[in-house]
């Protein structure tokens, strides 16, 4: 009497959804992504990740999109622009903290070209949030918070980059690293004062 043969029970592929592919993009780290390691942390082919997303261009663009979409914006709150100070603060503590963990991340928040649509659509809500409780016209709240966003990641992007790359500044060490962490606190307190010195002025010539 003939055995039978025993195969394999085969389950279902993985499911790739781009919850899955960001997360593991965030994990690599947006400057190793490539097709093959991805596609390897999912289980996947790099055939079948192609089918989800045609180039690595777009995979990158897709995990950085992720990482700014997960980032929470400091709540807009207050009474009035006396309270705009302390939100910009809040802000350059919180993009700081969020190009220091996400290597590759800044050229998405600051080249046009490299930016998504969905990104565009969060920063421009945020401005319009800054207008409307701090009682400042949309345009002036768009200038405001995007020029204290704009000098505060490219400035945390030289830093933390250069530490990556190992190009002679080393933040290994924890007093060089507060150091240098200081220096661009101070840096970008005296930016936000004197964005607000001419968002006052601007106000008092119009009234």
């Amino acid at each position: 009497m003939a055995q039978s043969q025993n195969t394999p029970a085969r389950g279902r592929p993985p499911v790739i959804t781009r919850e899955r592919i960001a997360n593991a993009g965030i994990e690599m780290g947006l400057p190793n992504i490539t097709f093959v390691g991805l596609s390897a942390s999912l289980g996947v082919s790099h055939m079948a990740l192609y089918k989800h997303v045609p180039s690595l261009k777009e995979l990158k663009r897709l995990v950085a999109e992720e990482i700014f979409q997960r980032w929470e914006i400091p709540k807009v709150c207050g009474k009035g622009k006396d309270d705009l100070k302390d939100h910009l603060v809040a802000l350059v503590t919180s993009l700081q903290d969020l190009v220091k963990s996400n290597p590759g991340l800044p050229p998405y928040l600051l080249g046009r070209s490299a930016s998504t649509p969905q990104i565009t659509a969060k920063i421009g809500e945020h401005h319009k949030q800054v207008a409307d409780v701090y009682g400042i016209p949309e345009n002036r709240a768009r200038w405001i918070v995007a020029t204290v966003a704009f000098h505060c990641i490219a400035v945390a992007d030289t830093i933390y980059s250069a530490a990556e790359n190992d190009s002679g500044l080393e933040l290994g060490h924890v007093a060089d690293e507060a150091e240098v962490e200081a220096e661009f606190s101070q840096g970008m307190n005296a930016l936000i004062v004197g964005a607000l010195f001419i968002l006052n002025k601007n106000d008092d010539r119009v009234s």
